[in-house]
């Protein structure tokens, strides 16, 4: 049973970016370019009758496509860390994607989730990686940004449990109002595209 989310793909420049952030942490097993994405609503496994209840309500979210900025990274896990991410500067269009999102799950029956709304781009698992290791490779990266890019389309994923997540696979994808029906600027990146990067 596939485990299902809705999210925002990451545009090939900005995925570049967050491509050369890759190593330098001993311990960090590093999320795949093509896999990086903003997570906006978790579903978890659901049966294939919700699956399509969820589709036919996300049909009816109409929102305006924006423009967003990945700016700083940081480390979820105080005491621990347990991975690393890149963060999502403030965007009030995207906050009101995901609450719209959100309110339609809610009319579905689904329970919200307990987890407040956090943007970001995991890019790193950390198993054994040390605290101060971890303290000091952000650090060393705290003044990243990327341009600011254009949100054209959000989608529903889905994954098979894995080591470290991945790989998704897109199952069904909306456009955003004003969005150009033939805009690449979140084309997903190729196996090709990332193996190019990562050399």
């Amino acid at each position: 049973m596939p485990r299902l989310f809705t999210a925002l793909e990451i545009p090939r420049d900005a995925a570049m970016s967050l491509s050369l952030l890759r190593g330098g942490l001993p311990g960090a097993r590093w999320i795949d370019v093509e896999n990086y994405h903003i997570t906006l609503r978790f579903f978890g496994d659901v049966e294939g009758h919700v699956a399509d209840e969820i589709a036919n309500a996300l049909d009816r979210v109409r929102r305006p496509a924006f423009e967003l900025r990945l700016s700083g990274i940081g480390a979820f896990g105080s005491k621990k860390p347990h991975s690393i991410h890149a963060t999502v500067a403030a965007s009030p269009d995207l906050i009101a994607l995901q609450a719209e999102i959100e309110r339609k799950c809610q009319r579905l029956g689904l329970p919200a989730d307990p987890r407040k709304f956090f943007p970001h781009v995991t890019l790193a698992r950390l198993k054994t990686a040390r605290t101060e290791d971890v303290a000091a490779w952000l650090s060393a990266r705290g003044n990243f940004s990327t341009a600011p890019f254009k949100v054209v389309r959000f989608v529903l994923m889905s994954s098979r449990e894995s080591v470290g997540g991945g790989p998704y696979v897109v199952e069904e994808a909306w456009p955003l109002k004003g969005a150009h029906p033939l805009a690449q600027a979140n084309r997903p990146i190729s196996d090709r595209d990332a193996s190019r990067m990562i050399r």
